[in-house]
């Protein structure tokens, strides 16, 4: 009996033992990301980990972690073990640049288009009919509307709306006077400001709050998809801001854990042929001219500017609008 037993012993600990090593040759990434991008990565992680597996033999399960963005750029500097970051502004990925050395100085040369596999902008998602007839930037500073936007401090989404709203004023030929004083105007018609894209989504279209929510292009294409098209419509403004998404490897994280090689083929699946397409069947606007000239239906021309031609380096821009005291703190804080 006791040899017996021992035996069984033996045989559940070689079980436990196989079953650890299995477990330990399945390897894992975090990508944290901003808040409306869930739903493009849990397309992209299984797509990734097939293609990685049919070419290198090896598994690769990626987890996904969304919020607003700067929070999450805050994570991961407070010491949330992302594998790579793949937000919606350049400056979230400076801060880990700037503040521990989690991304590597050069991370804009680190993948094509500045490391940005795609981009989207800023539109206006109205209530089925446009009741209020909102056609451009303009309209949202009239009285009596009410706009819904994720707060600038804590979201990129909201961040782009501010720019996009002081821009369409630079770029008609206003003063930086004239700016301030519209954006001033549109924000004190918005009733809320929900900490990310998604919390603002479900403010306009769950709540009811607002006659219109300004929120990034495959995000009101997702709405009026998964919504219906007869609650809402999208509105495109005559000019917007190109909002390009940035990616970089978490190189503190990745060197820790020996998942550099697997981040880096991650973050380059993005920019294939195959992440391409399903970035673009999300209604992310892809780098790939010839996968954007297959969904050219989904993604009608538009007139935007980029922050650095307009409003000058993000270096700057950032702090001087958003920073504690800066513009927008004091254009708003009567509001």
């Amino acid at each position: 009996m006791k040899s017996r037993s021992l035996s069984v012993r033996i045989l559940f600990a070689s079980v436990v033992s196989g079953l650890s090593l299995a477990a330990s040759a399945q390897t894992t990434l975090l990508n944290v990301s901003y808040d409306v991008s869930r739903e493009l990565y849990k397309d992209i992680n299984p797509a990734f980990s097939a293609a990685y597996k049919t070419q290198t033999g090896k598994a690769v399960d990626v987890n996904q972690s969304h919020g607003g963005s700067s929070k999450q750029a805050m994570a991961v500097a407070a010491g949330l073990e992302a594998d790579v970051v793949t937000m919606n502004q350049s400056t979230d990925l400076d801060i880990l640049v700037e503040r521990g050395g989690h991304v590597a100085a050069d991370w804009r040369e680190r993948f094509p288009h500045q490391a940005t596999p795609y981009t989207t902008t800023s539109v206006f998602l109205v209530r089925k009919g446009n009741p209020k007839g909102l056609k451009d930037w303009a309209d949202l500073a009239k009285p009596g509307i009410g706009v819904i936007v994720p707060n600038p401090k804590t979201s990129g989404n909201g961040r782009y709306t501010w720019l996009a709203a002081w821009g369409s004023v630079k770029a008609a030929g206003g003063s930086d006077a004239d700016a301030q004083d519209f954006v001033k105007r549109l924000f004190a018609n918005v009733p809320v400001l929900d900490g990310g894209g998604r919390g603002a989504t479900t403010t306009f279209t769950q709540r009811d709050v607002g006659d219109v929510l300004v929120t990034f292009e495959n995000e009101a294409a997702l709405i009026a998809r998964e919504l219906g098209s007869d609650k809402f419509e999208v509105v495109y403004p005559s000019i917007s801001i190109d909002a390009s998404a940035p990616v970089a490897v978490v190189e503190t994280v990745t060197a820790k854990r020996g998942t550099a090689a697997e981040a880096k083929a991650y973050l380059d699946f993005l920019f294939a042929e195959e992440g391409q397409r399903i970035i673009a069947k999300h209604y992310f606007r892809p780098r790939s001219e010839k996968v954007l000239a297959e969904f050219a239906d989904r993604f009608p021309p538009v007139k935007t500017f980029k922050v650095e031609e307009l409003l000058g380096p993000w270096s700057e821009v950032h702090p001087r609008h958003f920073a504690d005291g800066g513009l927008y703190d004091t254009t708003v804080e009567n509001r």
